[in-house]
Formats: structure tokens, sequence, C-alpha cells
């Protein structure tokens, strides 16, 4: 009777070893299996596309518009797997989508579908209105429709020849603005000195921890750059809608009386406006548009195809060799976001990165001449100057190098964009920002408010100097004061060698004050006002091509498969109650963090300069509020 224990144990035992190995096999199989249809998914095994005759082009931008995707394609592709919409669109592949379909006899119309856009810069929207003219040109009609409409997609509505809205929709138009939160007074409760060091007067990216509101200098300059953004907002939706710009400022200033007036109803006011030309539900439009290209019974809608498939068509390796051609081509090398060292990752643009696709644009015999697109605020020192090298290196390869500014080109964006033969801007472009900063917090009162406190010895006066925990030693803060002096010099050097101006001009003109792509190019911190293609156009004009016929080689990182979700993976696995792939690849992805706001409570990997010095503008514009586009899932066929 004694081994009767012990035999039960065994069996036990064995029963559980048994369990965990099917366990284990099983979240190994299915592991596999979906890494499987992600890498053939990831290697472009579609579903054909095929463009009938007499569509309607359904253009449809979805999330953040940004100049290159920068998301793991992992993460991509279990989106689609999970039927979600993007969170992110190329500005490229909207304007390509519109510029290819202008002189295809296929695509009768194009319908802007603007209920999902939830960021894009001014001067990304600056690109998108001209594709839409480009389109509107070719003789082909555009239509516009959402339930309601953002400030920033009535830009795009109002460029249409038609403007459709739901009969509860709202057209929220806002203005721009720049609003802070101030910290000195958080960081004395909790015993916290932020030691400030800076160059030039109009950094503001220092100030919320400096003070408690916008200072004199920082005002002065953020009211001519917003009202510089305002004034070609308003213009161009006048324009667009054949109005007065006083049409459009009335209707902002005076929307209160007017919502009076039509007993609340919102989109009323937008009509009587002439910002909205018809109200329809969606059931009415899908049959207004199907009135000129045909009825789809099976999608009950209107025949179309998403400017997505349509340019998988166009851009197939069969498309490309009917108009291929081998020859010299002009490379484009992206900078997004903050400037960091190391790769680059979503929101960030990374020093190596970067480098080495402009090295390899000048050590290929193909690239002719580089565009160089940046659209970033700026960020660490050294990893600015890493890309500014780059730079360097390819104009010493004999290739003109032009740079073609959007939204952000501020900082350690002009930094970068300093040296090359040529800088392109829009008028709303906010750029400049010529100054740089560093930031200490110091924590000893934060610990003497609980009682605890620091003493020891060190061999020289630097010696434990750094530490947090203690005051910060004067040998360290003048150290970095001469630092930061040194950085602020060497970056005015770098202008006024570039700019070709003197150091002095550029100094006049720094001081880390930003300014508008209009007033840059008054004080000649840049070349010409225009957009990507009109910077395609000078790269091509100076290396010896004919722009018309130029064609582009995009350079991008490599975008490798990513099993960085096998946490995640095993994790669904254990809690899902059923293995529904849906739901277990809902499960998978990581919550989408929505918004573009700019905080001064920055990460880690924003701050990895390693001298602590920066070239950053906080010098974004708020993103649109009360009327969000990302808060729904929208749907994937109009």
């Amino acid at each position: 009777m004694a081994d009767k224990p012990s035999f039960i144990r065994r069996f036990l035992g064995g029963i559980w070893t048994l369990f965990t190995f099917v366990y284990r096999s099983v979240i190994i199989i299915a592991f596999v299996a979906i890494a499987v249809v992600i890498w053939m998914g990831m290697k472009g095994q579609q579903a054909p596309v095929t463009v009938q005759d007499n569509v309607a082009l359904v253009w449809h931008p979805v999330g953040n518009i940004v100049e290159q995707t920068d998301r793991d394609p992992t993460e991509e592709y279990l989106d689609n797997l999970a039927g979600e919409q993007p969170t992110q669109t190329e500005l490229r592949d909207l304007v390509d989508s519109l510029d290819k379909a202008a002189d295809d006899s296929r695509i009768r119309l194009a319908v802007l579908w603007l209920d999902s856009m939830y960021y894009a810069g001014p001067a990304q929207l600056k690109e998108m209105k001209a594709a839409i003219s480009r389109f509107k040109d070719s003789g082909k009609r555009v239509v516009a429709y959402a339930p309601g409409y953002t400030q920033r997609s009535y830009y795009l509505a109002a460029q249409a020849d038609e403007v459709i809205m739901d009969p509860m929709g709202l057209v929220l138009l806002e203005g721009y603005s720049v609003y802070n939160n101030y910290f000195p007074g958080l960081l004395d409760k909790l015993g916290i000195k932020m030691h400030i060091f800076q160059a030039g007067d109009y950094k503001s990216a220092v100030e919320p921890y400096a003070r408690t509101d916008m200072s004199p200098e920082a005002r002065e300059a953020t009211a001519q750059w917003l009202q510089t953004l305002w004034d070609g907002y308003t213009d161009d939706v006048a324009r667009g809608r054949d109005l007065a710009r006083e049409d459009i400022l009335a209707y902002v200033n005076d929307f209160v009386a007017h919502l009076k007036a039509a007993d609340g109803d919102t989109a009323r006011v937008a009509v009587d406006a002439s910002l909205v030309d018809e109200l329809l539900p969606l059931e009415g439009f899908r049959k207004k548009i199907a009135a000129v290209v045909g009825m789809d019974d099976d999608d009950y809608s209107f025949r179309q195809i998403n400017f997505r498939q349509y340019l998988r068509t166009m851009r197939s390796p069969f498309a490309a060799a009917a108009g291929g051609g081998s020859g010299k081509k002009i490379g484009v090398v992206t900078v997004q976001g903050t400037i960091v060292q190391g790769e680059s990752g979503e929101g960030y643009a990374g020093a190596d990165t970067v480098a080495d696709l402009l090295d390899d644009a000048a050590e290929n015999d193909n690239i002719a001449a580089v565009v160089l697109r940046v659209n970033s605020p700026g960020g660490g020192i050294y990893a600015s100057e890493q890309m500014r090298r780059a730079v360097l290196r390819v104009k010493q390869a004999g290739k003109p190098v032009v740079v073609s500014m959007s939204t952000l080109a501020a900082s350690g964006g002009y930094w970068v964009s300093a040296p090359a033969d040529e800088i392109f801007a829009h008028d709303t472009t906010i750029t400049g920002s010529i100054g740089v900063f560093g930031l200490f917090p110091t924590f000893e009162g934060t610990l003497d408010k609980i009682g605890v406190t620091t003493d020891g010895l060190g061999t020289t006066p630097f010696a434990g100097a750094f530490r947090s925990d203690r005051p910060l030693a004067e040998p360290v803060e003048t150290s970095i004061n001469l630092i930061i002096q040194h950085d602020y010099r060497l970056f005015l050097d770098n202008v006024a060698q570039g700019r070709d101006l003197s150091v002095e001009q550029v100094d006049d003109i720094a001081q880390g004050r930003v300014w508008s792509g209009l007033d840059a190019l008054e004080v000649g911190l840049v070349d010409q006002l225009g957009g990507f293609k009109d910077a395609v156009a000078s790269a091509a004009s100076l290396a010896g091509m004919d722009p018309a016929s130029a064609r582009l080689h995009h350079l991008r990182p490599p975008r490798d498969i990513s099993f960085g979700f096998l946490g995640r993976f095993i994790l669904a696995l254990e809690t899902a109650g059923q293995f529904d792939l849906a739901s277990l690849v809902g499960r998978l992805l990581p919550a989408a963090s929505g918004g573009a706001v700019q905080s001064p409570w920055v990460t880690a990997i924003e701050r990895n300069d390693p001298r602590a010095a920066y070239a950053h503008c906080l010098c974004d514009i708020a993103p649109d509020a009360g009327l969000s586009q990302s808060s729904a899932q929208p749907r994937s066929r109009l």
C-alpha cells in the first residue's frame, strides 16, 4: 500500500507531461502556420485585381498620412488578416493613384471618400490638392463624400467638383492653434529641478520646463507662422469652392449665430454657407454615383475600385515592364519623424538607416541625383550630423541633392537639409528653428521630501557629478553650457556654408525662431516654393536629365518579416476562448495609439543623443479636435 501514492503521482505526472507536450506542439504548429501565412502574404500572394471599364476610383485616405510607411511589416499584414483598415497611408500612393487614373480611360471619375483620415500636415494636404487638380485638368470629375468633415478632410473636399455630406453631418473648421502645457508648478511640487541650457532666444522647446506661459518671443514667431498657415488654408478652400475668403472666415467666426438661425442643424449651416452642395445618406450617394458608372449588384453599391487595389495593378511587374527601360534615375530618400541614433522605427528617423540609404544612392551608378524628402521636427545633434555628412558624401560623388520639405523640416530637420544644392518648401511648411538646447533634471529636492539624502566622495570634480540625485555641479553646468554654445555655432556654420550666407546673416534669422515656408523663402532658408514634383524636376535638371521623363527610385529601409509578436501570439493562444483566426489576430496586435499631439514628455529613444544636445522643434499644430474620424472602424468598401 505504501507504493500506491507513488504510483498515482507517476501516473498523474505522465498525464501532465503528455498534456504539456500536446499543448506545446499545438502552439508551435499554429505559430509556424501563421508565420507561413504571413510570409506568403508579404511575398505578394494576393488575389489578382483587374480594372474594369467605366468605374469610379475610390480615393480613401485612412489613418495618418505619412511620407513612407514605417510600421512593422508583420503587424501591417496581421492588420490586413484581421480585417483592420491601415493606420497609415503613404502620401505617394494617394498622389500616384490620381496621376495614373487621370490618363486611364477605364476610370470615369474619382470619389474622395473622406471619412477616415486622422492626420495630414498642411504641406501634405497641398500635395494632395495638387494631385486632385491634375486629375480634374484631365477632364474627369471629382466628387467628395463623408458623414462629416474635419478641417483637414474638408480642405481636400473643397477641391472637388461637388461636395456631398450626410444630412446629419458637420463641417468643422477651427483654425490653427498651438497650446502647450507648462510644468514648473508641478516640478516645484515634486521637488524636481530642471537645468535648462539653450542657444537661441526663440528656442521654445524648453519653455514648458522654464516658464508658466509662452514667452513674448515665442508668441511673436508662432503668431506669424500660424497666420500664414490659416491664410493659405482659407485661400485654397475659398478658391476651390469659388467663394471669397471672407465667406470662409464668416463661417468660422459667426458659426454660433448661423447655428442658432438653423435651429442647431449643422448640415443646413454648411449648405447655406455653400460649403456643401448636397445632403445625401450613404445609400443615396451610392445611387447618385451609380447613375454615372452603373451599379455593382454583388456589393449593392456603384462600380468602383479602391485606390490601393488600383495601384496594385498599375505597379505590377508587368505594368512596370511596359513603361520600363534602363537608364539613370532620381533616388528618393525619406527623413520622417524624430531624428535619433540607430535604426529607423515607427515615428523615428534613425541616423544609421538614413545614412546607409544615402550612401547606397551615392554608390549606385544608376542614380544620377537624390531628392531628400524631409518631414521631421529634428532631434539629436549627433544623429542629425550623421545624416548631414551622408548628404555631403552624395554630393562628393558628383550627384546633386535637392531637399523637398513636407510639413515639418525644422531644427535637426533643417540641419540635415542645409547642405543641399537646392531646397523646396511649401508656403505652409514649418522650418527653421535653428537653435540647440539641453535638459538635465535633478531630483535632490524630491528625495529630500521623502527623507532621503545623498553623500559620498569622488576622485575628480566630475566623478559622480552627473548623478541626478545630486545638485548639478558647477563644472558640469559650465561644461554643458559650453557644449550647447559650440553646437549652436556649428549649426550656424553648417547653414552658412550650405546656404552661401555669412554666419552673422544666419544668426539674425536663427535664434531658434520658427518660420513658415513662405517667410523662409524671404530670409533665404529655402530656394523655391513647390512640392515634391518640383523638387524632382529640379534634381533632374541639375543632373542633366529631362525632367519630363525622369524616373524615380525610392530607397527604403529593409522591411524583413519580424517575429517580435511571438510573445503576444502565445499569450493570445492561452487566453483566446476559441481558435477563431480573426479574433486571434486581433489579440496579437498592440492597441493603436491615436493622435499626433506632441508632448514635452518624450521617450528615451527621442532623447538618446550622446551629449544630450538637441535641435528639436516643439512646433507641430494641434490635430483636428471634436470630430474624430479614427474612433470607429471605417468601412472597407464605399
